[in-house]
């Protein structure tokens, strides 16, 4: 099948690389990266897509770079070029305007980034599993732009290859292709040779080693973390040919999993090639692995097919989070999956209450300008997207829905995607075939419309019944000892869905009895942690301070300490607590945590969007 033509795209309102009409094609990345000074510093060489002709400028983003020299060809010697660097907006950065003598076909920027480079966390030996500093990077949105001179935008792809050069004992990795072992002279090249959108640029250094899964993937981890981590992740080859199976070859050649310290603000990041994971989820038991699952299925939801703005977001997570619990019920069966389907529609169902429920932040297709794209991360993207197509599933069966998202990968293959695009493709290759079937999904509805349709499908899972059970017996007076010997076999999904069915209001003498039952306080899993800690908060509960505190220090994931923080500021004498905690944990969070946070805790536990989907 030959790719379709590239869909139009809206104008986006996030890059200002949008107002002028050249376009990059190719990146030759020359970096150092200076631990003392945390800075990276080098050259960035943009090849054009044509040489310079009706073009008469180069337009990139920036943000908190210093721009030292720009230059003509594919050499920082090279004839120098004009360029300003246009007003400073908080979330968006400054227009570099280089400009472009015709025939132009490469520009070099020599660069630094600045101290306080949003994309970039610098860690020191103490804050990392191991005794040598850390240093890695998180461009989406749209933060590769203050690591890199660059065109910030999903909607434009590129190439790219890299020399990054590094202390000698530490290795470096990226989104291309990597070594397994350490460079004895520290200087590490690097080959993208899929075009990928600037936000799927990722760095990472640090002291890491490399087990090998199968003969495709592998994990990266500190020494210290990697043999749990090849424990955890034993069945990646398995989720990459169930992935296979269901739409179509992995495109990318290897897929690896880097862990990083637990300081990184997401669960994962689909960064290609190589994912950037959580220590959160090595729980022991592989019972959080689903992260992995959704993360490998943006290699073909988001880095294959890209949404083209970041008001079309819902075109990579809604197919993702859906891929991903196929691939979950085809290695562990459609019960565990299912799980995960209750799972995600309760986190829906409070993040539009928490928006409100005709608010048009609750819509599948965003209006973000103006905005940090960060607001539209909720679950609104991903469950109320993954709903819409187990709705789709419902009327046209899963054999129909499975030959429409793999042609409709193949067809659109390393390009980007609107949503009116999707809108038109889904009609003409699904819809239109049946007469009344886009009535009958709604499909406007999910598209430009609040909360959640009325042609949403229900789910339910068969496995939470003995948990709602063991909650019933709770309430009717039940101890919690006795209910042990049948949760005995629980899943981390059982016992968050547990957690959550628990009454708000108990007291701390009754979670004290649950606490001696079941041992929450001392659980080494951060998910049933996350759902536990709420309840401690407000009911005073004392015995899990300390366990809460270290949990806030130690653990940077947004998804995780956004809704405890919120928690503390609701109860007597929280904010003076959580200001001071916060304090003492900031230096270890990452800029995309603490912009959440910075704004909650000078205004309140209303401030800001709905709590972080990941």
């Amino acid at each position: 099948m030959l790719p379709a033509a590239p869909p139009l795209l809206p104008p986006d309102p996030h890059s200002y690389a949008g107002t002028g009409p050249a376009r990059v094609r190719h990146l030759a990345l020359d970096l150092t990266v200076d631990f003392a000074a945390c800075t990276l510093a080098g050259t960035a060489t943009w090849h054009l897509a044509t040489p310079a002709g009706a073009a008469d400028a180069l337009v990139l983003d920036a943000r908190s770079l210093a721009i030292e020299a720009v230059a003509a060809g594919p050499h920082a010697g090279g004839p120098a070029l004009a360029f300003e660097l246009g007003p400073d907006d908080p979330v968006l950065g400054q227009a570099l305007r280089i400009a472009l003598p015709p025939g132009t076909a490469a520009v070099t920027v020599a660069y630094r980034t600045g101290p306080d480079a949003a994309a970039l966390q610098w860690l020191a030996p103490g804050q990392t599993a191991g005794t040598e500093p850390f240093l890695f990077t998180q461009s989406q949105a749209i933060l590769a732009r203050t690591w890199l001179p660059c065109q910030d935008s999903p909607g434009i792809r590129f190439t790219y290859e890299a020399t990054v050069r590094v202390p000698p004992h530490l290795l470096a990795l990226m989104s291309a292709e990597n070594p397994q072992r350490l460079e004895g002279s520290g200087t590490y090249h690097f080959r993208m040779a899929q075009p990928i959108p600037a936000y799927l640029m990722a760095l990472a250094v640090g002291d890491l080693a490399f087990a090998p899964l199968s003969g495709r993937t592998g994990v990266y981890a500190e020494p210290a973390t990697l043999a749990v981590a090849t424990h955890e992740f034993a069945d990646l080859e398995q989720m990459v040919a169930t992935a296979e199976q269901l739409y179509g070859p992995y495109r990318w050649e290897r897929y690896d999993l880097l862990v990083l310290p637990p300081s990184f603000p997401f669960g994962g990041m689909e960064n290609p090639r190589l994912t950037f994971v959580t220590p959160t989820i090595l729980a022991g038991d592989r019972s959080l692995t689903s992260l992995v699952a959704h993360e490998l299925a943006h290699s073909w939801s988001g880095n294959l097919v890209t949404n083209g703005t970041w008001d079309d977001f819902w075109l990579n997570e809604g197919f993702t989070v859906y891929f991903e619990r196929r691939i979950m019920e085809q290695l562990y069966g459609r019960p565990y999956a299912d799980m995960l389907q209750v799972l995600g529609r309760a986190a829906l169902a409070h993040t539009i209450a928490e928006l409100g429920p005709t608010s048009p932040d609750t819509h599948l297709r965003l209006h973000l300008a103006g905005r940090d794209p960060d607001d539209g991360l909720t679950e609104i993207a991903y469950e109320k997207g993954c709903a819409l197509l187990l709705a789709l599933e419902a009327r046209v069966g899963r054999p129909r829905l499975d030959a429409f998202i793999k042609e409709y990968f193949a067809r659109f293959s390393f390009q980007a995607m609107s949503t009116d695009a999707f809108v038109a493709y889904l009609r003409t290759a699904l819809l239109d075939a049946t007469p009344g079937l886009e009535a009958e999904v709604q499909l406007a509805a999910w598209v430009d419309g609040p909360g959640l349709p009325a042609a949403a499908v229900p789910v339910a899972a068969t496995r939470f019944a003995a948990v709602d059970g063991a909650l019933a017996e709770l309430a009717a007076g039940a101890a919690p000892a006795a209910l042990a010997p049948a949760a005995a076999g629980w899943s981390s999904h059982e016992w968050v869905h547990f957690l959550g069915g628990l009454p708000p209001t108990l007291a701390a003498a009754g979670l004290g009895a649950l606490d001696a039952a079941f041992h929450f306080t001392a659980s080494g899993n951060a998910e049933i942690l996350a759902a536990w800690f709420p309840h401690t908060v407000r009911a005073g509960y004392a015995a899990a301070d300390a366990a809460l505190e270290n949990f806030l220090l130690r653990v940077g994931r947004r998804k995780f300490i956004v809704p405890l923080y919120q928690a503390l500021l609701t109860t007597a004498g929280g904010p003076a607590r959580a200001r001071r905690l916060y304090a003492a944990a900031r230096p270890n969070y990452h800029a995309v945590a603490t912009a959440t946070l910075d704004a909650l805790l000078a205004e309140g536990p209303a401030a800001g969007a709905a709590t972080p989907y990941i």
